[in-house]
């Protein structure tokens, strides 16, 4: 497949202006990562609508996803949830009050720990999640249909090299 040269963009303007000002700096650097969190942006965007489209937030959606893909019985603790997540306690909590308010998961006691809690999800929970991880990946396939698939492994393979790189 033949690709069209792509035009100049904002980060383009941006590398302009610092060239013409600071020409001893190298901004390559700066262009890849500002279009890396250009692109974060316009993605969690899209991603946003595409959950509002179901009722839930990205947010509520994160915890549901994450109830589905741990397996049956589609369990977790607050606290697992809220490591996975990497959010406060305060922000889980606000999350499954609100997915608990819509029958999409229940709070029982932890039959291993007489403290704890289980979060599990509803059967309406789960067919939800199932439904939205679908449009999850139609929303990014979208977006990388404008790679070949050779040019989205390399992507996704130079992209895990820079997590690894950056301690993630």
């Amino acid at each position: 497949m033949s690709q069209s040269p792509t035009p100049p963009d904002a980060v383009d303007a941006i590398a302009a202006q610092w060239n013409a000002v600071r020409p001893d700096l190298s901004t390559d650097a700066m262009e890849v990562f500002g279009r890396i969190f250009r692109l974060s942006r316009a993605m969690t965007d899209r991603l946003g609508q595409a959950h509002a489209a179901f009722g839930i937030g990205t947010g509520e959606f994160d915890v549901i996803g994450t109830l589905r893909r741990s397996g049956a019985p589609y369990a977790l603790s607050p606290r697992e949830l809220t490591a996975t997540l990497m959010l406060t306690t305060g922000g889980m909590t606000g999350r499954l009050d609100k997915l608990e308010r819509a029958g999409l998961v229940t709070r029982s006691p932890d039959p291993n720990d007489r403290r704890g809690l289980r979060i599990t999800l509803t059967p309406e929970g789960l067919d939800l999640a199932d439904r939205m991880i679908g449009s999850n990946i139609d929303v990014y396939g979208g977006v990388l249909a404008t790679l070949t698939p050779e040019e989205a492994a390399a992507l996704n393979a130079l992209l895990r090299r820079l997590l690894a790189s950056a301690g993630n």
